[in-house]
């Protein structure tokens, strides 16, 4: 047994075995948060990422005994532990694996002491509310509200919380009552570990979409510039080639250089230019 676990209790030597043997089995390893997701949830979570994920819960100590069993730069990861902490297997590559934990998220009320992922915006307009102590309520929790029509009205849109706030009481109980659910309740990837390199969300957090874009754009500005600038490659060969010949036909018949491959186009090119003087004259 390693230094850093030869003191453990039995049970908590498996804990620390267990982790080591699946970072073996797996290309990637990492943590995320769990902090806040039912427990229902986190079964239905399981079972999605049956087959392509295996997530280890225990307690962060081991985590980090393990960590320091393993060595290297797994070690590290250590410092990216925080209060619900988890281990997660894979052998996804960091941002698939990101993408997918995403897919797990789902949207919930907030709580009373909840930090907002995001603005939260009330929207002006009438609710499905009736006269009532809902008012009251509203305004308490700093939304302008009041009865028009025999219905409570919102009078102007309104940011009730800036992102990373934290949601007082008064507030969640009137977004539960007006159906806003602000919170995304999943798997948090913090960090993952694959191939020698760690990962951290800001760096995982791409749209792929955007990338395609970026990358194919790239492409076709490098080819353009391969064939305008005659730099040969083997993907370009052919499209310099029949720029060059392009090019050296449309000098010829510029130039009047008569070439049995270009004389037809002169004589054209010189038909069409007696026609325009003809017109003119007439």
């Amino acid at each position: 047994m390693a230094l850093y676990t030869h003191h453990l209790p039995s049970w908590k030597k498996d804990e620390v075995a267990e982790i080591k043997k699946n970072q073996k089995q797996f290309t990637l390893i990492g943590l995320v948060d769990m902090y806040g997701i039912p427990a229902q949830q986190v079964q239905q979570i399981r079972r999605n990422l049956r087959g392509k994920a295996v997530i280890k819960v225990t307690r962060n100590t081991l985590i980090k005994h393990a960590f320091e069993d393993i060595g290297g730069d797994v070690k590290t990861l250590s410092k990216y532990i925080s209060g619900h902490s988890a281990i997660i297997f894979t052998n996804d590559n960091p941002f698939k694996l990101f993408k997918q934990l995403e897919k797990t998220k789902t949207r919930m009320s907030a709580k009373a002491g909840d930090k907002a992922p995001e603005d939260i915006v009330i929207e002006k307009g009438p609710t499905s509310f009736k006269p009532g102590p809902i008012v009251g309520e509203l305004q308490q929790a700093g939304i302008p509200a009041a009865i028009e029509g025999g219905k409570v009205k919102i009078r102007e849109t309104k940011t009730v919380v800036k992102k990373g706030a934290v949601i007082s009481a008064k507030l969640a109980a009137v977004l539960v009552k007006l159906d806003i659910k602000p919170m995304d309740v999943g798997l948090a990837l913090q960090v993952a570990y694959h191939e020698g390199g760690i990962f951290e969300p800001s760096v995982l957090a791409v749209d792929q979409t955007v990338i395609l874009g970026q990358i194919q754009l790239a492409g076709m500005q490098a080819f353009n510039l391969s064939v305008n600038a005659a730099i040969p490659t083997k993907d370009t060969m052919d499209a310099i080639l029949t720029k060059a010949v392009r090019d050296a036909r449309g000098l010829a018949v510029e130039a009047a250089i008569y070439e049995k491959d270009v004389v037809d186009a002169i004589i054209g090119k010189a038909y069409r230019e007696s026609q325009a003087i003809k017109g003119l004259v007439k």
